[in-house]
């Protein structure tokens, strides 16, 4: 999340509300993966993204909340995408009315509410955020991605989490909704869009697999941290060692931001190419004054020594969203 500026904090209606200065980061925590409530951190999210070929439609839901040296600040995305009509719809919730529980989950802004309907790893999670009225049923338990977190000293760093394979069933715009999607959890000291850039993938194999990809730059756009994270069939999250992401087609949005949207990637376990279902998927939010693309990606290859097909969503951050743009934190 961008830094808050001092113009920006006096719009927050929650300044009489302090909190305890947000925990440092350590990188020798060992966490519990099945801990998926909140945390005295300085920026973290939860996030549900799915890729839904089957009803032709893709979505992404991410709720953040940060803690700016004492100060509370809530932001809600939602972005669904017709993939038989081209349409995308971008929402985000900016009012100050959150809460936060678990177990089991709970995490709400506004309207908008993830909520485990029991404590433990199996139970489901209902999504009722505007357009989003789903149900998503784990198939795998909670995992924590080796090492345990995203980025480096330099860029700052996020404790990651994710259940990695979810079913889909419910209503997306009132239009019928299944297929698999993706539930990731990260808390920390990292400044997403400022302090560092990223390319992100979370990817289902036909082989019941699930791939984590994460290529973490700063802000000059040199990369500090690759990492390939696998959860097999067998729900254990192993990392994925030698593993290379090659850029290939890049793609300029309308706000003349560049995006690689297809990639060759390598390790010891496969290859895999991966491209964008569609490059129309640049979201510019306001609410966080970050730039970024979400969308769904294809692709094909071979892994563990046999031929896979591969479904998911990609997210490559972009920058900081200038005032010009409608950015309430951050560039000028």
């Amino acid at each position: 999340m961008p830094r808050l500026n001092a113009a920006a904090l006096l719009l927050i209606p929650l300044l009489s509300a302090c909190l305890p200065r947000a925990t440092a980061f350590d990188p020798a925590r060992m966490l519990d993966p099945a801990a998926l409530g909140p945390n005295n951190a300085a920026t973290e999210w939860w996030y549900v993204s799915g890729y839904l070929p089957a009803t032709g439609q893709a979505f992404h839901w991410a709720q953040f909340k940060v803690n700016y040296k004492g100060i509370p600040y809530f932001a809600s995305h939602i972005a669904v995408a017709d993939l038989k009509t081209g349409k995308l719809d971008f929402l985000e919730e900016g009012r100050q009315d959150a809460a936060f529980a678990f177990p089991p989950l709970k995490v709400r802004q506004g309207d908008w509410s993830l909520t485990q309907t029991a404590p433990g790893n199996t139970a489901p999670f209902d999504l009722k955020a505007g357009p989003l009225q789903l149900t998503l049923t784990p198939q795998k338990g909670p995992v924590v991605h080796p090492p345990g977190y995203s980025g480096t000293p330099e860029t700052g760093q996020l404790y990651y989490q994710s259940v990695t394979r979810l079913s889909v069933a419910g209503t997306i715009n009132g239009q019928a909704a299944t297929g698999t999607a993706w539930f990731d959890h990260q808390w920390g000291d990292q400044q997403p869009g400022r302090a560092a850039l990223w390319d992100w993938f979370g990817v289902h194999l036909s082989d019941g697999s699930d791939l984590m990809l994460y290529r973490v730059k700063t802000q000059g756009g040199k990369v500090v941290q690759l990492a390939g994270s696998e959860v097999g069939a067998d729900g254990v999250a192993r990392e994925v060692k030698n593993v290379t992401m090659t850029p290939q087609r890049e793609w300029t949005s309308p706000s003349g931001r560049k995006y690689v949207l297809d990639w060759k990637v390598s390790s010891e376990r496969g290859d895999l190419t991966l491209k964008a279902v569609r490059d129309e998927q640049e979201l510019l939010s306001k609410t966080t004054s970050v730039a970024y693309w979400e969308g769904p990606v294809s692709g094909d290859g071979t892994w563990g020594g046999a031929a896979v097909k591969v479904e998911g969503m990609g997210e490559f951050v972009g920058g900081v969203l200038s005032k010009a743009e409608g950015g309430t934190f951050g560039a000028k």
